[in-house]
């Protein structure tokens, strides 16, 4: 991917990191972006700015170039101006991950908050839209490019307690079948990476023992629930599991891959 460059969003760390990491090792140019600050309906610590630094030098380690910026994908403003200063300082964008996310657990839909449902979809499903909607136009230029939209597991079926996010991830869905009709007469390819429970913040804080294991709301309770629920051995997948699928779905060799749910989930939507 040398002289390429990959656009990604919600790259401070965790599954972001670990994109910015795996296109810098293949050669790409990158530009990262992350809100780095708290949303009201998040349960677990917010990236800092000092995550989005450390995922600037670890792409510049490996001799790439890195542009990083404070942004919250929701802001149709603040969106602008990342692709913007991306394309002014690398000269270009060829691929776009759209990663950024939120998770929270929002009880039953009859009873969850307004604001939780709508800060969910605000950055979940808004976000990819908005991301794409400032970035299309620079594929276009070229006549090529790969998008990808993480979306979920939760995407492809009702989960208690996770309405809101369940329906944001259903809605990746919807765009990128949407945008994979609309790019392919302009040899753009549109993909989606639907992970399962993965090795990183997001994952660890007390609503979530609760909700896996009310009988034993604690850490080890709910890593002895994750032991029984496995389908394959191993609790979660890491990161940079799924950073290399969305390598393969950007590569020449998924050139003939575009509307494609790739699950990296350990089989948990079996």
């Amino acid at each position: 991917m040398s002289g390429k460059v990959v656009l990604i969003t919600g790259g401070a760390r965790g599954q972001g990191r670990a994109h910015a990491v795996a296109f810098a090792q293949a050669g790409a140019d990158v530009a990262v972006c992350d809100a780095c600050a708290p949303f009201d309906s998040v349960q677990y610590a917010p990236a800092r700015t000092q995550d989005l630094d450390q995922t600037r030098n670890a792409v510049q380690q490996l001799g790439r170039r890195c542009v990083t910026v404070q942004a919250d994908v929701s802001q149709a403003g603040q969106m602008e101006q990342f692709v913007a200063q991306t394309v002014a300082e690398l000269g270009r964008i060829d691929y776009v991950v759209a990663n950024a996310g939120i998770w929270s657990i929002g009880g039953p839909l009859w009873t969850m908050s307004e604001d939780r449902f709508d800060e969910t979809i605000a950055v979940n499903l808004k976000g990819v839209w908005l991301t794409v909607r400032y970035t299309v136009p620079h594929l276009l230029k070229h006549k090529s490019g790969s998008i990808v939209l993480t979306s979920s597991v939760a995407g492809t079926r009702g989960t208690q307690n996770i309405g809101h996010y369940v329906a944001a991830k259903h809605g990746v869905l919807g765009l990128m079948k949407t945008l994979a009709a609309e790019l392919a007469p302009h040899n753009v390819r549109v993909n989606a990476l639907l992970p399962g429970l993965v090795n990183t913040d997001m994952i660890f804080f007390p609503e979530q023992y609760a909700l896996f294991s009310p009988g034993e709301p604690t850490r080890d309770g709910y890593l002895a629930t994750l032991d029984r629920m496995a389908r394959m051995p191993g609790r979660w997948s890491e990161p940079d599991e799924l950073a290399r699928g969305a390598l393969w779905l950007c590569s020449p060799d998924a050139g003939s891959v575009t509307g494609l749910e790739l699950k990296i989930d350990r089989g948990a939507s079996l």
